[in-house]
């Protein structure tokens, strides 16, 4: 990037200093002989842009013109900054964070502190973190401003934005050029086009808005980080980056965000802050006034403020370059456009494809019951087309991924001769079967070979064609976005399977295989059952699943003496029992013992179980923490294998509903019941990652992996140079847990000169480690795309969809995240508990929505605070009032018909803390229910949910049925056992029902929780934005502050009907909706083919007009605005969302 830096430094009219010819290096000479051979073209360029003095680029002038408009009645005029440093591509902004002397290892100022690292940078921010509370701040301009906001004068606004433009020295220096001997002050900027609406194959294109990002030259690297989350949207001078000239892609709308930290030393007084004694009560309140002449703008301290209107532009001021501000600021720009736009949602959302995966052992037979028989290779092959190469023994290769092989109908794979064999033409035919290949049947069904990481033995893994989108909205902090998405392998523990006395515990084994179990049910029950409870343990009418409930307490379903029994099993023979069962075979009959032996150890046997000669290796999974901090860990099924993922979410997601039957080529009774679908899409290429695990060397593998590759940002990690990186790879116990490739980066780092970090060491914050360090993660779905590509080649070939023809993933259950705290203090002050929740709810529509109204949370990592978050945990976020958000969630949520469930981060009760361990395992529950499984009417008929109800205590009604419905025993038997080897162990009576651990704290937890709910309720009549509720949403939120609804309480039939999606679709609030969104799509393109036909009449542009096809994208907008105005419209946007009418 040198040549581009110098070229772009000295065309702007800046002096690029040279340095005698003996010091130079071969790069260092030839930048400098282009700028000396160019040097009278950047002068004549200089020239030209002095002559356009006052021209801006196109989406400048957008913002100029608003601001002109808006900001016209304070009588002072804000210019946006004409010169600027434009950083049209990915990569300019992180070399310009650091000196050019690449013998210069950091740069520092006052916001900011950054090094150069060995395969990367690190930028330690002023702040380690962001605070969220009293910090969100709103002209008094435009659209209403949220009661959970603080109004500022507009005039104030204004100073504060000319100010912005006016950085002090110290932090305009571009540290590029810091040690230059004279170093260039300039104001850097980015363009960038987020995603808004996603792509709808054969519906609609996807939609972005334009943003632009200003920062002091200093603040460069908070450009760096913005850039490597959303892209580099190019050259806004050039028209093809002109967004206004894409109005297919465009949603009309435009942000500016504005870094301007030095604003935290602006006074009051200055800013046109009235005097206390001019001050209403309103102002007195919220700081909006002085008493002192000296009294500093927001006390000194971080905040944001933004100026917007329906319009859809919105320019926002960050007074902090905590990273964080930028990507949630520009998460608030995507969310304003995707409620002026409409269509569209922006949710606080993780979200992963999870496919369930099993150890098929050592073979693979295409016979198998998970094997459909409706599909054959010819027609594979067919399908895919020229994406594979077909040999003539009648298997296929993907072109694109040579390790991807598709093999015929009738292939079996042998482990035990590493052969692939199927037939031919009547003759018989094989391929070596390799580790790191997958091997695709025509059905999708996918498998591969996989090593077991602590032994040397290989095993087969098949993975189902089909997987679902587990969607996981209105998470809070620390509840469990990026878990979600997570492999569950990290956290997988592998060991031995021990036995005591071998002739003594196969005997038990045998009583146990071969018990009548016939009257093990009660025999009221026995007419539900659909098998005869009398089969053999080891016969083929059994499942291994079904063993093991078999061997699970249930004092629901079976009798005392048969729960008796199972209670006296010790746990390690019951493991052997599953272990027989998994690998069982018909054929050996009643001779299953000769197949197990133990080792002889010093003359006695050992207890280390093996399987024809081959030691037998459990897996182990931890599932939260006893209170005085012990792993509770516990065996997981012999075949289970955890699912294979492709990460669709984290943090930031643009998401849309349509009819079910607008997306084509959707999996067979998959969605039934589902009327509508929503689509869901990343809008991040990177993700701001907060490793809390990472301070266990060892623990969290991908981390080490990432922070030990190159093009690493790293953030609120310790600066550690050489001599003390050398100490940390000589500490035994330390170093060598670390993986690999972590070990091998801590010790290149210890010879050199310099600065670099270790995933275990955050920078000290106030005198102790931070728990807030964060690196910047390639998208795995970006960084490993074979993963993405074999999802979809399977649901591909399982719905029989060509290769080139969109294959889309809906979202196929919504899992929202909660972050639950027991009893605590923080700085003093106490904080009630939250851990009322067993590790899964459903919750029916209103109890949800008071819910997402409140957004509780206990502490996080990532701010500074605890309590709500905020609508929808958009509170800090959401730059307009939050029925427009709410509004829109509600008729998502009808729509679709999806069932609201919900899983427990942090605690369950006060005496069991989970962590995260829950979130990693929903998409695996999930992923092994059958569609059917998964709706809420069936659990609940099922006794797999249970209803809460209210109840008394201590003379006082507890409203639980707030908490909706939990999981029961059935539901850990029958789901959790298609993962646990004893299910009914992980999750114990105290943990299905936290009210058992201590009733005191249940109860303050559930008061706490209603009444937060309450308090953000009243907010919403305290500003007057429940005017702008649709029905249901002020429905829930009368109840949520005063208890009922015009006199109706939340349980009562009127209410629930105002949630049904028959209320809904004939209703004429949503039909208002639907007009609202025709009306904007008239505008939009009445707009658009102005502009258009206007860039046809500009001088001197014929050649872009044809370059560019112009009267192509002309003639398609006048199209689309005819069948705006055509009165099928609005048939053929119902099912959606519409727009919502912002009250304005």
């Amino acid at each position: 990037f040198g040549h581009i830096i110098a070229v772009k430094l000295a065309s702007s009219g800046y002096m690029v200093p040279s340095q005698a010819k003996e010091m130079m290096t071969e790069e260092e000479e030839e930048v400098g002989s282009i700028l000396q051979l160019a040097s009278g073209i950047f002068q004549r360029y200089a020239e030209q842009s002095r002559l356009l003095h006052g021209h801006l680029v196109p989406p400048d002038q957008r913002i100029q013109d608003y601001l002109n408009d808006a900001l016209k009645s304070t009588g002072e005029l804000v210019k946006l900054p004409e010169h600027t440093l434009f950083l049209d591509s990915y990569g300019i902004a992180r070399e310009l964070s650091l000196p050019s002397d690449k013998n210069i290892h950091e740069f520092h100022n006052d916001q900011v502190s950054s090094y150069r690292i060995s395969n990367g940078v690190m930028h330690n921010p002023q702040n380690d973190r962001r605070t969220t509370k009293g910090s969100f701040h709103i002209a008094e301009y435009g659209l209403p401003i949220p009661a959970d906001k603080i109004a500022v004068p507009l005039l104030t606004y204004s100073r504060l934005l000319k100010a912005a433009f006016e950085p002090p020295s110290d932090i305009n220096t571009l540290p590029y050029t810091s040690t230059w001997n004279n170093p260039i002050e300039c104001m850097c900027s980015l363009f960038i086009r987020p995603l808004v609406c996603p792509e709808i194959p054969g519906v609609w294109p996807e939609k972005r808005l334009e943003m632009r990002f200003f920062v002091p030259g200093g603040c460069v690297s908070n450009l760096d980080f913005v850039e490597s989350i959303f892209g580099n949207g190019g050259d806004p001078h050039l028209p093809e980056n002109n967004a206004a000239l894409d109005p297919e892609h465009w949603t009309g709308t435009t942000g500016c965000v504005v870094l301007a930290p030095h604003l935290r030393t602006l006074r009051k007084k200055d800013l046109g802050l009235p005097h206390m004694s001019e001050a209403t009560d309103v102002q007195k309140a919220t700081g909006m006034c002085w008493s002192s002449p000296t009294e500093l703008y927001n006390k000194g301290k971080p905040f944001k403020i933004t100026c917007r209107d329906i319009r859809g532009v919105m320019v926002t001021i960050l007074a902090d370059n905590y990273f964080g501000y930028c990507k949630k600021e520009t998460k608030t720009q995507i969310g304003l456009a995707a409620n002026i736009y409409g269509f569209a949602e922006e949710e606080h959302a993780g979200g992963a494809l999870a496919f369930k995966t099993y150890s098929l052992g050592v073979r693979f037979d295409p016979k198998s019951s998970y094997i459909s028989s409706n599909y054959r290779f010819s027609e594979a092959v067919k399908l895919l087309g020229d994406s594979v190469i077909l040999h003539k023994d009648g298997y296929a290769t993907n072109e694109k991924y040579p390790e991807i092989h598709i093999m015929p109908e009738d292939v079996a794979i042998d482990l035990n001769t590493q052969l692939a064999t199927w037939r031919q033409g009547g003759s018989d035919r094989s391929l070596r079967v390799l580790p790191g290949h997958i091997y695709v049947h025509p059905s999708g069904y996918k498998i591969r070979l996989e090593k077991n990481p602590n032994t040397v033995n290989y095993k087969l893994v098949g993975t189902a064609a089909e997987g679902i989108f587990t969607h996981k909205p209105c998470t809070v902090s620390g509840g469990g976005k990026s878990e979600i998405s997570k492999s569950l392998n990290d956290a997988v523990i592998h060991g031995p399977i021990y036995i005591g006395d071998f002739n003594k515990d196969m005997d038990e084994v045998e009583s146990i295989v071969e018990r009548d179990y016939s009257n093990s049910i009660k025999a009221e029950l026995l007419a539900t059952e659909q098998h005869s409870p009398g089969r053999k343990v080891l016969s083929d009418e059994r499942s291994l699943g079904s063993v093991i409930k078999l061997l699970t307490v249930n004092e629901e379903l079976y009798t005392d003496e048969h729960n008796n029994f199972v209670k006296k099993i010790p746990n390690h023979i019951r493991a052997i029992v599953f272990v027989l069962k998994r690998f069982y075979k018909a054929s050996w009959g009643k001779d299953w013992r000769s197949h197990f032996q133990v080792d002889i150890v010093n003359g006695a046997p050992g207890h280390e179980l093996k399987f024809d000669g081959r030691n037998l290796v459990g897996s182990y999974l931890r599932v939260g923490l006893e209170k005085e901090g012990t792993w509770r860990t516990y065996k997981l099924r012999q075949d289970f294998v955890s699912a294979d993922k492709v990460q669709m979410e984290d943090d930031i997601t643009a998401s849309v509903v349509v009819p079910r039957q607008q997306i084509s080529g959707l999996p067979e009774k998959e969605f039934d019941a589902h009327p509508c679908l929503k689509i869901s899409q990343n809008c991040e290429w990177r993700l701001f990652q907060r490793p809390d695990e990472a301070i266990h060397p060892g623990f969290d593998k991908q981390t080490e992996k990432d922070m030990s590759s190159m093009g690493l940002m790293a953030a609120n990690f310790k600066a550690i140079k050489k001599d003390e990186m050398l100490e940390l790879t000589q500490t035994i116990g330390f170093f060598d847990r670390f993986t690999p490739e972590m070990q091998v980066h801590m010790k290149k780092a210890s010879e050199l000169d310099g600065f670099d970090l270790c995933s275990a060491k955050s920078r000290l914050w106030e005198g102790k480690p931070t728990k807030n360090p964060r690196y910047l993660q390639l998208r795995p779905d970006v960084a490993n795309p074979i993963g993405r590509y074999v999802a979809e080649l399977g649901s591909r070939l399982a719905r029989k969809i060509p290769h080139d023809a969109p294959c889309n993933f809906p979202v196929g259950a919504v899992i929202g995240g909660r972050r639950n705290n027991p009893p605590d203090v923080l700085d003093g002050i106490k904080i009630r508990p939250l851990c009322v929740f067993n590790p899964i709810h459903y919750q029916e529509i209103p109890e949800l929505f008071m819910d997402y109204v409140c957004s509780v949370t206990g502490k996080s990592p990532s701010t500074t605070g605890a309590g709500s978050e905020g609508a929808l945990t958009k509170g800090p976020f959401n730059a307009i009032q939050a029925t427009a958000d709410l509004n829109n969630c509600v008729v998502s949520m009808i729509l679709t018909q999806y069932g609201g469930f919900s899983s427990a981060a942090g605690w369950i009760g006060p005496n069991y803390r989970v962590d995260h361990d829950i979130s990693l395992l929903i998409p695996e529950v999930w992923c092994r229910m059958m569609p059917e499984e998964r709706e809420p009417a069936g659990l609940i008929k099922r006794c797999e949910l249970e209803k809460i109800d209210d109840f008394e205590f201590e003379g006082r009604a507890v409203p639980a049925s707030r908490l909706g419905y939990r999981i029961t025993h059935n539901f850990i038997i029958k789901y959790f056992g298609r993962i646990f080897d004893n299910p009914s162990a992980v999750f114990t009576k105290e943990i299905l029902k936290p009210e058992v651990q201590d009733l005191g704290v249940y109860v303050d937890g559930i008061e706490n929780l209603v009444d937060a709910q309450r308090k953000s309720a009243l907010l919403y009549f305290e500003d007057g934005t429940i005017e702008d509720a649709c029905p249901p949403l002020k429905a829930v939120l009368h109840c949520m502050a005063y208890g009922h609804y015009n006199g109706k309480f939340i349980a009562d039939p009127e209410i629930r009907e105002m949630f049904t999606r028959e209320e809904l679709i004939s209703s004429d609030w949503y039909q208002k909706r639907l007009l609202t969104k025709q009306l904007r799509d008239i505008e939009h393109w009445e707009k658009s083919t102005k502009i258009l036909e206007d860039f046809v009449q500009k001088p001197g542009y014929s050649l872009e007009v044809n370059r560019l096809q112009i009267a192509e994208r002309i003639e398609t907008a006048r199209k689309q605005l005819e069948w705006a105005k055509n009165p099928k419209y609005l048939d053929a946007i119902n099912g959606t969302i519409g727009a919502d009418p912002i009250h304005s």
